[in-house]
């Protein structure tokens, strides 16, 4: 057992790292790491994956927030729909064996990674990570510098929240895929404040997530613990070399890795 906690550690470490370098999207490899490196179900690997990802959310929110980057009325009001879903996506996890639940995984890994490779794409041609903005419900009063909260604005905001949850508790991952799109589409917020927004919110799902998952009974803590702690690990040592080393090309081979993660994730479930 010990052996596997270092292991779980070490893979901690490894997602961490991920995280610090590429930033809100990265911990989704969690649960594939998990499940290829510890032979954990999807089930089992889920909640774990979240906590990591959740504490390492956690830690770039609280930056976010000392930077004022964080929009915490938006971050809040996404992440209370998000929290009242998760339950149901955790339920769902229980009833769907594990070959359909590894291969929605992998679409929606792939899915990511595709969003990924693109937004690194627009930087390398010299473009605005963002892209074309059109449908912008919720926007920044000028005069007072907070978002204008209109029933669209609300409706969008809720509509990110229930999504992220119900993934959340469905498949583990932290929602950033699905949150900073969203916030890219529905708001004029600039990318800083975007992923700053989206960490908020991924700290906090995950949290309502995990302990949903300790009341039902289906949180390994002996595995959880020392993976979560290894992650917040590799995020803070790897955090001083994201200047130097993340960019869009470093985004673009996490996309590939990712896709690969998903193919290897699939073939397994098929295969068994």
């Amino acid at each position: 057992m010990i052996e596997q906690q270092m292991l779980g550690a070490g893979l901690g470490a490894v997602i961490g790292a991920v995280l610090a370098l590429t930033g809100a999207g990265g911990g989704i490899l969690a649960v594939p790491l998990l499940v290829f490196g510890l032979g954990l179900s999807m089930v089992e690997a889920a909640p774990i994956g979240l906590l990591a990802v959740g504490l390492a959310a956690l830690v770039g929110a609280v930056l976010g927030l000392r930077q004022g980057l964080v929009r915490y009325r938006a971050a809040l009001f996404i992440a209370v729909i998000g929290i009242a879903c998760a339950p149901f996506g955790l339920m769902l996890a229980h009833r769907l064996p594990n070959t359909p639940l590894a291969l929605v995984f992998a679409g929606v890994l792939v899915y990511a990674c595709l969003r990924i490779w693109r937004k690194a794409a627009r930087e390398l041609r010299g473009e605005s990570p963002c892209g074309e903005r059109e449908i912008m419900p919720c926007v920044l009063n000028p005069l007072q510098g907070r978002l204008r909260w209109t029933l669209p604005c609300a409706r969008a905001l809720a509509f990110t929240g229930m999504l992220s949850g119900l993934l959340s508790g469905l498949l583990g991952v932290g929602g950033g895929f699905v949150i900073i799109p969203a916030l890219n589409r529905y708001t004029n917020l600039n990318m800083k404040s975007i992923v700053a927004t989206s960490l908020a919110v991924i700290a906090l799902v995950s949290t309502g997530s995990v302990v949903s998952a300790s009341v039902a009974g289906v949180m390994h803590w002996w595995v959880g613990a020392p993976f979560a702690v290894g992650a917040v690990l590799g995020l803070l040592l790897a955090r001083p070399l994201a200047s130097k080393l993340a960019g869009p090309r470093l985004q673009q081979l996490f996309a590939v890795v990712g896709c690969g993660a998903a193919v290897l994730l699939a073939a397994k479930a098929l295969l068994g």
